[in-house]
């Protein structure tokens, strides 16, 4: 493979990298809006014992709103200068310092909804029917209510407000020692070149066809976690107790319960993913045995899982990889390509390539006001046109829900976080399947597809089910080490794994530290929910359903002002059910039979 030298971040071009200045023109305008935050908080204290009428009630929820969102607009500009450079001090900084306004603003702010609630169920259905600026509050006021049992005091609400900021510790330690301190040994090919692993740079080592580059990046990159083994677990034990201690303080049973309650999700839903997944191993111990077979291997192991199927794959150019997204997702309409194709290719809403100190991974991230901004570490491959697809789909997302909701319902639930994205490389990928018909490529797009769902419907339910384990544990009083939680996952992998895939008791078992994730608690299973959304959607469209396209358009636009199993079942899907779960194990399993017949005379 080639020598891969990344750059300082000096070296970006301009244009190859997000329009930040966008944001803010430079941290002095940043320090300007801080400050001008925190000298309007002290204005709220006069709306105090004073929310008992429409007009009142209706001026301090926008004020809240905007307030919330510039908060918000500071948080993620700091987050944007960090992740392209882990090094940048003064970016940590401003992270810290966003983190403590924001635990200022919570606590500023935490008398709001104790005091709405105190009107009364009638009085507020009834302001919010009469009160023309009310009325755009009243889905906010009903999910108020129904969460009143577990909003307390204004006096506690404003405590447990404050605790937002000290309670980021554990978050920022988890960055800092993943993205900025722990060091990786080179990784080796069969030839003795030597390449750095990074952050950046392990999805192209992990998927060399080099079986010894492979190797040394995957133990090297795993060996760094486990030299921090114990200061990794005890800091996540530190996040789930904080977690915890919120969903007790605000009466709920379980933090679990706690979560989805935010979302109106039943907790069986999340035992739907972990269920029908163990239910359906036989699909992917399949894909394991074919893998095996085709690369040759008496016995595979995990640093195999990334090899390449085929190595007779072009290159693909960013510009090209947009054409090819833009082509896919056409059935959505000319005004929405138009706008994908701005983004990426006017308005600098991605910053591409991988340079020294950017952080691993790829998301989307803005604010109302803001571009959908799209990191990642673009590098001409499958993979690099997948990742961009993903991230479009997020960015669409968010910017026609900015375009469309007002602040009270511009963001949307985690929960179909994942949906837009999947959906995307569904789409894109349903168009390359029919229109590439070249044996190689085929063979790419369905590896990088099965890549995909590995990441989706393999590591995440793992790791959902290893989460669920660790706060079960933690709600009984017991303690958890190192040992336990990397014990725990490499049984789960072992199970997943079959027969076909040898385990690596340590450097498998530490798996659950290289994601970051699991500081969002309970988010990790909204992957395998919003894949299964996602193709249940791309089906209607790919099959010409009547209104599928203006269904799927309306779900991007409704953010918060639906509950969100309610908005994926008006675009076509309940994921109230684990069919949807089931029902893209089928499109799994399809894959997996089309890559058998492609490369039945490869072994």
């Amino acid at each position: 493979m080639p020598k891969i030298i990344l750059p300082p971040r000096s070296a970006q071009r301009q244009e190859d990298t997000w329009d930040i200045a966008s944001v803010f023109p430079n941290t002095a305008a940043w320090e300007a809006e801080y400050q001008q935050v925190q000298m309007e908080l002290p204005a709220f204290e006069k709306y105090h014992g004073k929310l008992n009428e429409p007009t009142i009630m209706a001026e301090v929820l926008d004020a809240y709103f905007q307030v919330t969102t510039r908060a918000q607009k500071l948080s993620m500009y700091a987050e944007l200068l960090t992740s392209v450079d882990t090094s940048n001090e003064e970016a940590t900084a401003l992270i810290s310092r966003a983190a403590t306004l924001n635990g200022q603003v919570s606590a500023a702010l935490a008398f709001i909804k104790p005091e709405l609630l105190a009107n009364g169920a009638e009085k507020l259905s009834q302001w919010a029917n009469s009160d023309s600026r009310l009325a755009a509050y009243t889905h906010y006021l009903e999910d108020l209510l129904r969460l009143q049992a577990h909003v307390r005091s204004p006096e506690i609400e404003e405590l447990l407000g404050a605790l937002n900021d000290p309670f980021t510790t554990t978050h920022s330690v988890m960055r800092s020692l993943t993205g900025a301190e722990i060091r990786f040994q080179s990784a080796t090919s069969s030839t003795g070149e030597e390449y750095p692993v990074a952050q950046g740079t392990t999805v192209t080592l992990w998927s060399s066809t080099d079986r010894e580059t492979r190797r040394t990046a995957w133990e090297n990159y795993h060996d760094g976690y486990l030299a921090f083994k114990k200061t990794l677990a005890h800091n996540l034990e530190g996040q789930i107790k904080q977690n915890i201690f919120f969903a007790r303080a605000h009466g709920y049973r379980s933090a679990l319960e706690a979560r989805l309650a935010v979302d109106h999700i039943p907790v069986e839903v999340y035992h739907n993913v972990i269920d029908t997944f163990r239910r359906n191993l036989s699909t992917w111990h399949r894909y394991w045995a074919l893998r095996r077979r085709v690369l040759g291997y008496k016995t595979l192991h995990t640093y195999d899982l990334y090899s390449p199927l085929t190595t007779q794959l072009p290159a693909l150019p960013y510009t090209q990889a947009v054409d090819l997204i833009a082509e896919g997702l056409q059935p959505l309409g000319d005004e929405y390509i138009q706008i994908l194709r701005r983004g990426c290719l006017q308005e600098r809403w991605v910053d591409i390539y991988p340079n020294q100190g950017k952080r691993l991974g790829a998301f989307s991230s803005g604010s109302p006001g803001t571009h959908p901004f799209i990191f990642m570490s673009y590098d001409d491959s499958l993979k690099g046109m997948s990742t961009l697809a993903h991230e479009l789909g997020h960015s669409m997302h968010s910017y026609l829900t900015w375009q469309t909701q007002p602040l009270v319902y511009s963001d949307y639930s985690m929960f179909v976080a994942e949906t837009a994205s999947n959906f995307h490389q569904a789409m894109v990928r349903a168009h390359l399947l029919r229109t590439r018909l070249e044996r190689d490529f085929q063979i790419g797009l369905l590896d990088e597809a099965m890549n995909n769902f590995h990441r989706y419907y393999f590591i995440m339910p793992l790791l959902a089910r290893l989460e669920l384990e660790m706060y079960e544990r933690v709600e009984r009083g017991e303690a958890l080490t190192a040992d336990i939680l990397n014990g725990l996952f490499a049984d789960f992998l072992a199970e997943g794994y079959g027969s076909e895939v040898e385990v690596d008791a340590a450097r498998d078992g530490i798996t659950w530290a290289t994601f970051g994730h699991l500081y969002a608690n309970f988010y990790v299973f909204q992957y395998t929910t919003g894949i299964a959304a996602a193709n249940a959607l791309a089906r209607s469209i790919l099959a010409s359903q009547p209104q599928a396209v203006e269904r799927y358009l309306a779900f991007l636009r409704t953010g918060n002002a639906l509950y969100p199993l309610d908005v994926l079942q008006q675009a076509g899907v309940d994921l109230r059910t684990p069919e949807p779960i089931e029902a893209t194990f089928t499109v799994l399993a399809d894959y997996v039979e089309r890559l058998e017949q492609l490369t039945s005379a490869m072994e």
